[in-house]
């Protein structure tokens, strides 16, 4: 259990598997919970009857139940008389399909054993999620899944030799095991094994470069690797910490791990400071739930059931549950509703509204004055309703993407806010731009017919799903759904939406790309920010008319100004790189020679970035003895760059970089360290002190 909530006392169910003589030796009771192997715990009862307060009180649940659970894999195990619960036919079929890959025998070597067991187990775990829709990412839950997907490419690529992508391979195996008991592992087989091999290929990159940046940690050490050295491998580049010790232990090397324990600690201590929350107690001012009206009403008299302060690194926060309320709790991808809760002259404003296992909660700044008065809870019905025409217009977004790209695809997430709409599907390839034109015309054309809302509430789940109404990704439904209706689509949703489509206005596509192995993602505008959108483009259309002067054809004006542009940028690198070899020629003459007799060049030339390292790099050919220091400014930013010849470097041991470190500040540069550096925007003497002072430094 949590530190607050729900719990209560436990009851457990261990099997002592040991042989007759075993037990005989010791007793089956002085192993519970002790970690033994073979006494096994297959089930566990949590018996519901209190409630842990913050501060640790326990209060009597008014309802009391018995939360039970039994481990599927060790009753197995007992059942089969096997020793572990990675010996059963319900791990083997998959540790023999990794022995064959990887050409090793199990039972034959211990540390090739675990990495088979730790794979098969990891496997199962990933295409789980990814076949639920969860995705690896890098946060919340699905960075879980990125960590165990890597921790298993990590094992195969230490302890069995797989050098490249050998996840994916093994999603055959775990379906044709599976795939009838758990049909949407076999739907969805082709998007988890495309994510994995995606993953893979990343990951095994990050252990490509891992090794070399390791390697450079090696050479630099004296027998141990530094911890922060260690934790800028595990925290920049990705390098599992257990890595870098096997690794170290194999040119007999330690890594102090006290140091990386530290930095660990303080990355921690960072992140908890940034998210620290204190959530206090409910305050219960009445008992009930709350009946949402929001479907129908967008305002009605409301009083608070009970509210509690949430204090973190933004501020405070208050958060109310009412006994009626029009506002819709964030959930299936559209964001909870803002407004106002209203008594007299006192009006809170709600800042959001979200789902807390039952609850519908709304989030305010501040309390009302009056916490007992009975209040009118209002939505803001503009914003509310720009939400609306976006989740319809997702709707037969989806529609419309199934009919033309085909029945695989699958919402794998949303985003429905007031401004914009967001989609993310199962589809394999790129949705070119004729397809796309395709779509927006076809659900413009929806929103045209003003197809009427039919909203069906209360339905039976079997009935729902003869009807042909498609599940929202990520949404749990009870026995009865809510059917949303508009024409040909048909979806179980608990969002809100328009009463007919043509209230939407228009749709557009504003960009279509790759989330992930195998998943898009389209993003989207209606209404008011499409118009806005389309009234910009027409704004600009109208003032490159008038630019070019009102041709008779637009198009084929702006093509042909295209095709100067492209004829004059020839012509202009081409002279370009004529004055750059004239430059070559020409300047060394006045360059001055320094008290070692070497040759010194510090001048400013009006040439763009790649002109000067072209001539830096022609001049380093043509005399290898010179130092040439030159500035430049483009479209106001100030720009040096330093090119040293090799007699010139092998003679004083200076580099390029190490001179450009010491006069960029004059222009306030910055970057990577390099012989070329721009700076953030001219300074009055800048450039002049900059070169006067390569000139000094270069003496």
């Amino acid at each position: 259990m949590g530190d607050t909530g729900p719990c209560g006392p436990c009851t457990e169910i261990h099997v002592d598997v040991r042989t007759a003589e075993e037990k005989k030796q010791k007793p089956g009771r002085d192993l519970v919970n002790n970690d033994h192997p073979q006494a096994i715990e297959i089930w566990n009862n949590v018996f519901m009857q209190f409630e842990r307060k913050a501060d640790g009180s326990l209060h009597t649940l008014p309802a009391q139940h018995v939360d039970t659970g039994m481990g599927f894999e060790r009753l197995c195990m007992v059942l089969q008389g096997k020793r572990s619960n990675y010996d059963t036919d319900v791990f083997q079929p998959l540790i023999q399909a990794i022995a064959k890959q990887c050409g090793k025998k199990y039972g034959a070597e211990e540390k090739a054993d675990i990495a088979m067991r730790v794979i098969a187990d990891h496997l199962r775990a990933i295409s789980f999620a990814i076949a639920d829709g969860q995705l690896p990412s890098n946060t919340g839950a699905g960075y879980v899944i990125r960590r165990i997907l890597r921790r298993a490419v990590r094992y195969g690529y230490s302890f069995l030799g797989f050098n490249e992508s050998f996840m994916h391979a093994l999603v055959a195996p775990l379906v044709e095991q599976m795939g009838d008991q758990f049909p949407e592992l076999k739907k969805q087989q082709g998007i988890i094994e495309n994510v994995m091999l995606e993953e893979e290929k990343a990951f095994l990159r990050t252990l490509e470069q891992g090794t070399k940046r390791l390697e450079q940690a090696l050479s630099e050490s004296n027998g141990t690797i530094p911890g922060d050295k260690a934790f800028e491998l595990f925290d920049t580049f990705g390098f599992p910490i257990d890595l870098t010790q096997l690794m170290a232990r194999e040119q007999g090397r330690d890594v102090d791990m006290k140091g990386f324990e530290a930095e660990l600690q303080k990355q921690k201590e960072r992140s908890r400071a940034a998210t620290a929350v204190t959530t206090g107690d409910w305050t219960e001012l009445a008992k009930g739930e709350t009946a949402f009206v929001g479907y129908d009403e967008l305002n009605c008299s409301a009083r608070i059931l009970r509210y509690r302060k949430v204090s973190g690194k933004g501020g405070d926060q208050f958060q109310m549950v009412l006994d009626r309320t029009p506002f819709y709790a964030e959930g299936g991808g559209q964001v909870g509703d803002q407004g106002w809760l209203i008594n007299g002259d006192d009006k809170v404003v709600v800042i959001d509204t979200k789902r807390e296992n039952q609850l519908i909660v709304h989030f305010a700044k501040s309390l009302p004055k009056d916490v007992n008065a009975s209040f009118t809870a209002q939505v803001d019905a503009s914003r509310r309703n720009l939400t609306a025409r976006n989740h319809t217009a997702t709707h037969l977004l989806h529609h419309v993407l199934r009919k033309h790209l085909g029945t695989h695809v699958e919402q794998k997430g949303s985003l429905v806010a007031p401004d914009r709409l967001r989609f993310d599907i199962s589809h394999f390839a790129k949705v070119t731009p004729e397809e796309l034109a395709s779509i927006e015309r076809e659900v413009n054309a929806m929103i045209t017919e003003d197809i009427v809302f039919d909203d069906r509430r209360n339905v039976p789940i079997a009935e729902a799903k003869t009807m042909g109404a498609m599940a929202l990704f990520g949404e749990k439904y009870g026995d009865h759904v809510r059917v949303v209706k508009f024409g040909p689509s048909v979806e179980l949703c608990g969002g809100t939406h328009v009463p007919r489509t043509g209230v939407i206005g228009p749709f557009r596509i504003v960009s279509e790309g790759a989330l992930a192995a195998g998943i898009r993602r389209i993003e989207a505008i209606t209404s008011v920010e499409a118009e806005r959108m389309i009234n910009d483009k027409l704004a600009k259309l109208d003032a490159i008319n008038t630019l070019l002067k009102h041709p008779a054809d637009l198009f084929a004006a702006v093509e042909k100004l295209v095709e100067q542009n492209a004829s004059l940028s020839k012509e202009l690198e081409k002279a370009t790189k004529e004055k750059v070899r004239n430059y070559a020629v020409t300047l060394p003459a006045k360059a001055r020679k320094n008290a070692k007799g070497l040759s010194v060049l510090v001048e400013q030339l009006d040439l763009d970035a790649q002109s000067l390292k072209d001539l830096g790099y022609q001049l380093r050919e043509l005399h290898p003895d010179l130092a040439f220091v030159s500035g430049s400014v483009i479209e106001g930013k100030p720009l040096l760059a330093v090119s040293l010849g090799k007699m010139y470097a092998e003679a004083t041991g200076l580099k390029a970089v190490d001179i450009i470190k010491q006069i960029s500040p004059e222009i306030k540069g910055g970057g990577r360290p390099t012989g070329l550096r721009y700076g953030r925007r001219q300074r009055p003497g800048g450039m002049a002190n900059a070169l006067k002072k390569a000139g000094s430094l270069l003496a």
